[in-house]
């Protein structure tokens, strides 16, 4: 057992509405000054303040290994909804050529970008994609991050796109991070079907998502609604077809103009519309009539230097609001949770508080994730992550540092001395 005492500021997250949470409600942090913690086999055994714990669990807080959290914020550990975690090889030299004037989407057209790193991760051997993901997935636990959701998407063919998601599988037993994943075979149109795009809408539907469900390979099907990319009509055939096959739908939205992707998704009944960033007003509107979740990625807007996603009016107009790192070799190679949480703040006037439950509850609603994790009560794994701050507006405050102190997984210590 092990009782964490005296923690300046403890950040529940506890007692807001169920479900996916928007407007006030992404205020509501469940805060405990003097707070504690009780941990028993992995989860929250109680929460309260350190004199309601010290008097209702005398004796077994005598026998408990004690963490002093004076001076300290504790929140949930953070949770990354959106990311391309598994993959091989790096695009450094994109980010030089898109500084000389080159756009995101002429670097793709012209052979790089996604069909870059699907060449990379074809050619890389399970193992070395296994060492590189779990090398990123070590820096998120330096982060706070202790649950992550992972897309496929770097193969667009049947062998590629299983070897991904297998890497996720396996990386879900060996690491402490608990890896969601997503299957996301229409993340570009390979070379090949260029000018035939519907026969590849049809491989993935016939050929590849098939497998992917009767393996249980992913929980989730994402698609690349965009100008270029996936029309509408086609992303709806995708998303529907592993419905199907039970898999629930996730959409990359609006990202690079507008083109009804948000529309798209309260229509199929996405559980979360991604990037969001030329999204409609109509679009937002039915983002919030339907509940889908907007997951909003402000690294990847600074990195490519565009316009963030209207994340002040989202929230304003009632959709409920998640943040992720989209952490990936082209757009966004971070892993810094605390960073996205600033950037929501300073680049989408995000409040602290709803940028926290933007990276911790609502998070985990992204993920069908919140009755274990995304807030700390009892019952609830054990994830938690203590702060070098005193109190959850410095943590964004005190922006681009990491504060992370200690870090633990299920009640087992993962980072911190």
């Amino acid at each position: 057992m092990i009782w964490i005492k005296n923690i300046h500021q403890l950040a529940t997250l506890a007692g807001g509405q169920k479900g996916p949470r928007s407007k006030e409600a992404m205020s509501e942090l469940g805060l405990i000054e003097d707070g504690s913690l009780l941990i028993e086999d992995g989860k929250i055994k109680a929460a309260g303040t350190t004199k309601e714990l010290k008097e209702a669990y005398a004796a077994e807080v005598q026998d408990a290994e004690i963490i002093d959290g004076s001076g300290c914020l504790v929140t949930p550990g953070l949770i990354d909804p959106h990311t391309h975690v598994a993959f091989g090889g790096s695009r450094e030299r994109e980010f030089e050529m898109r500084l000389e004037g080159v756009s995101y989407m002429d670097i793709m057209n012209a052979g790089g970008g996604i069909h870059a790193t699907a060449r990379m991760t074809r050619e890389a051997t399970e193992e070395e994609i296994i060492e590189q993901t779990t090398s990123r997935l070590d820096s998120f636990l330096k982060h706070g991050v202790t649950t992550v959701e992972g897309k496929s998407g770097y193969g667009m063919d049947l062998e590629t796109e299983l070897k991904q998601l297998k890497v996720m599988k396996r990386l879900q037993g060996e690491h402490p991070i608990d890896l969601v994943p997503t299957f996301m075979g229409a993340h570009a149109v390979p070379p090949d079907y260029k000018g035939r795009e519907d026969d590849f809408v049809d491989y993935i539907i016939n050929e590849i998502l098939p497998v992917v469900a009767e393996e249980k390979l992913a929980e989730f099907n994402d698609v690349f609604c965009e100008k270029d990319v996936y029309t509408p009509e086609q992303s709806e055939r995708i998303l529907i077809a592993g419905k199907e096959l039970g898999l629930l739908p996730k959409i990359h939205a609006d990202e690079i103009v507008s083109y009804g992707g948000a529309e798209l998704a309260a229509k199929v009944g996405a559980v979360s519309a991604e990037h969001l960033l030329k999204a409609s007003d109509e679009g937002i509107k039915a983002l919030a009539e339907a509940g889908t979740i907007a997951c909003l990625l402000p690294a990847t807007a600074l990195f490519l230097r565009e316009e963030v996603a209207k994340g002040r009016q989202m929230i304003d107009e009632g959709v409920a609001v998640a943040i992720s790192t989209d952490c990936n070799p082209g757009s966004s190679p971070t892993t810094s949770m605390p960073l996205v949480m600033n950037l929501a703040c300073i680049l989408m006037r995000m409040t602290p508080a709803e940028a926290l439950t933007a990276a911790t509850y609502n998070a985990a609603c992204a993920i069908r994730r919140e009755d274990s994790v995304g807030s700390l009560e009892v019952g609830k794994q054990a994830d938690i992550a203590m702060w070098n701050v005193k109190n959850y507006q410095e943590l964004q405050y005190l922006f681009g540092v990491n504060h992370l102190k200690t870090l633990w997984k299920k009640g087992v210590k993962v980072v911190g001395e």
